[in-house]
């Protein structure tokens, strides 16, 4: 395949892994003011189950695969030089702890053992806005 058709790839699993990164929290605000048990809340555990496994870790996993063969396996970026790449890589490996801990807060909901209001849920569900932004600049201005 070719570079350009590997990275349109990249960039599709990139989104709808961000999508899943910004609905998913959104599911967390309601879900938290379900009563645990009720048919409410189990639809949400589904749902939730479904975003998280059949979207956001595919698209998560092909975002990582894909952008580090783009990055190093096509010689495109050069380590030694290429500091917005470390900044990138950073931040993109902290949107992936936030990813882990939406999954743990996943198996919270799904053991209904929710320890957090919807309060909270509804404040991380800014963080992979401003990882975004962040990482959207420097690929895009490579600052340093």
């Amino acid at each position: 395949m070719s570079y350009l058709v590997l990275k349109s790839l990249h960039v599709m699993a990139v989104i709808a892994w961000m999508a899943g990164l910004f609905y998913l929290p959104r599911l967390y605000v309601y879900h938290a003011g379900a009563k645990p048990g009720s048919e409410m809340s189990e639809t949400f555990k589904v749902m939730e189950r479904r975003l998280l496994r059949a979207i956001m870790t595919p698209a998560m996993l092909v975002s990582w695969g894909l952008g580090l063969w783009l990055g190093f396996g096509s010689g495109a970026i050069d380590w030694s030089v290429d500091y917005w790449f470390h900044g990138k890589l950073l931040f993109v490996a902290l949107l992936t702890a936030f990813h882990m801990a939406l999954a743990k807060w996943g198996r919270d909901f799904e053991s209904d053992r929710n320890a957090h209001p919807a309060r909270f849920y509804r404040i991380i569900n800014e963080v992979p806005t401003i990882l975004m932004a962040i990482i959207v600049v420097l690929v895009v201005v490579r600052p340093f």
